[in-house]
């Protein structure tokens, strides 16, 4: 038998997927997990066992799509009793809650998962997938939804000798009285270091680049606020250090190492110094090694990541796609592809796209009027509730296709496959459209929020929309595959982008202009 589908993991990626594959019903499908339970990833990592990803049950709201918007671990389904708040109350949960979850979505959407199934080798024969994993699965179309599997080792003489943070021990009492040197500067780095204060003499935190705050930057990738504790005791001369440079040799030195350190913001140009231990919390990558000759993905970011069109297909394998957290090389470290309460939508974006390639079903869309006025409506309803556009900020957009006096209304479609794509069907063959999204403004992470001396747009005012740097939605009219004309509604403190004179006239009137252009 050959399948429609095969979905490589049944981590959250894997069971979104397959969810809205069984939810539709036309397709042959099936996931293949190396585990015996889903979402395997979660027993494991991470190491410390608190998620940082936002939970929050109490919102005020009992709309459940605004509510995702606070609720950053659910996955997408139409049930109300598998919303991860429903789960715990905890902010920042313990990954078994998560464990606990995924085994419940697979089993009420009744997805269909073989466990115990470690994929050993894959190939493509006569365009079909031929894939081994105990037995031999031929599929037509193959998703990788793996995640980043393997530790991502950076080029240093002696890095070996470190200990990698998927083996490294988490408790504290195994580090009593010594002096430790963690490599890298993100979440797992901070993590480990904020676990290993109390029993340590002194630890290093090392790498190239300068410490980034997501509170600044706005993306959740970069350091959270829950694991910087570590940051005071650095800043208040309580034994520990940030190094910024570049660690250049590892070497056993009697009982500990000797590490080789180039600074890149001190007098010294490099610097010997000695470690009880050394600890490498430099990431994850995507593991190419099951892939033969016939099939293997082309690789991008330090080989880190399987390169992808805007269609999330394979550049150089077609037919091979990628689901869940391998997808961020499209956004890398810009928007949330690399979380669930990104990829969630994304996933159903992807299941939307295939069924547009392989079965020509048109993106849904509702019908409206082509008119600002109608238009306006559509679009100021969305913005106010919308949490895939809020998400996946500046990635995904709502898209209003304009041919003569109709028009379709189009939801969560990527940006970039828009663009390359477009969406005309036989009978919409539209000859402009408007691209909504939600997005930051210019320069926004260069500017500390907490610096009240630092001027910002006022919200609410009309004409200075355009320079605001807090999330707000955007409005392009695209004409001739081209972007003519841009809208920036004026940004909100409580997101609510629906005042008649600030928001809903000036873009009635965006869109007025850009209607009678067209038309004239």
């Amino acid at each position: 038998m050959t399948l429609d589908y095969l979905i490589i993991g049944a981590g959250p990626a894997g069971l979104q997927l397959a969810a809205l594959l069984e939810a539709d019903g036309k397709h042959d499908y099936l996931v293949l997990e190396g585990a015996d339970i889903p979402g395997a990833f979660f027993a494991r990592y991470p190491r410390h066992r608190q998620l940082i990803s936002i939970n929050k049950p109490h919102t005020g709201s009992d709309d459940p799509e605004a509510n995702l918007r606070l609720d950053w671990n659910s996955l997408l389904s139409d049930d109300p009793a598998l919303r991860f708040t429903g789960y715990t109350e905890r902010y920042f949960p313990d990954a078994d809650v998560m464990l606990r979850y995924l085994a419940d979505f697979a089993a009420k959407t009744g997805v269909q998962v073989r466990y115990d199934s470690r994929v050993t080798s894959v190939a493509k024969v006569d365009g079909i997938f031929e894939v081994q994993a105990g037995q031999t699965y031929r599929a037509r179309r193959l998703i990788v939804a793996t995640g980043v599997s393997r530790p991502y080792t950076p080029p240093i003489p002696g890095v070996e000798l470190a200990e990698q943070y998927a083996d490294m021990s988490v408790d504290p009492h195994d580090y009593l009285d010594q002096k430790v040197l963690i490599i890298g500067k993100g979440n797992s780095a901070f993590e480990t270091a904020d676990n290993l204060m109390e029993t340590t003499t002194l630890i290093h935190l090392a790498g190239p680049s300068s410490v980034r705050m997501a509170w600044r930057t706005h993306y959740v990738g970069h350091l959270r606020a829950v694991n910087n504790n570590f940051l005071d005791t650095y800043q208040l001369k309580s034994a520990n250090a940030i190094l910024d440079g570049d660690v250049r040799r590892i070497a056993r030195d009697g009982t500990g190492f000797r590490v080789t350190f180039a600074f890149s913001r001190a007098d010294e140009v490099t610097k010997e110094l000695w470690y009880d231990r050394v600890l490498a919390c430099t990431g994850f990558a995507f593991d190419p090694s099951i892939f033969d000759d016939t099939c293997r993905p082309e690789l991008t970011i330090k080989d880190r990541f399987p390169a992808q069109t805007p269609a999330w297909e394979s550049v150089n394998v077609p037919d091979l796609y990628f689901a869940g957290t391998l997808t961020q090389q499209r956004d890398f470290k810009r928007s949330t592809s690399g979380f669930i309460h990104g990829f969630r939508y994304a996933v159903r974006a992807l299941h939307k796209i295939l069924e547009r390639r392989y079965d020509d079903t048109p993106w849904p869309a509702t019908t409206l009027d082509a008119t600002a006025e109608s238009i306006t409506d559509a679009v100021i309803a969305r913005v106010n509730r919308t949490s895939a556009l809020w998400q996946q900020f500046g990635f995904l957009a709502d898209v209003v296709t304009v041919a003569g006096p109709h028009a379709r209304y189009h939801d969560e479609v990527p940006v970039d496959y828009f663009t390359e794509t477009g969406l005309r069907t036989a009978d919409h063959d539209y000859q402009h459209a408007f691209v909504v999204t939600l997005e930051y403004g210019p320069e926004h992470d260069q500017v500390d929020p907490f610096d009240i001396t630092v001027s910002r747009v006022a919200q609410n005012v009309v004409g200075q929309a355009h320079a605001a740097a807090y999330l707000h939605p955007v409005v392009r009219y695209h004409q001739g595959g081209q972007v003519v004309a841009t809208h920036h509604l004026a940004e909100n403190l409580e997101n609510q982008w629906d005042r008649p004179d600030v928001h809903v006239a000036p873009l009635t009137a965006f869109l007025d202009r850009c209607l009678s252009s067209a038309q004239g």
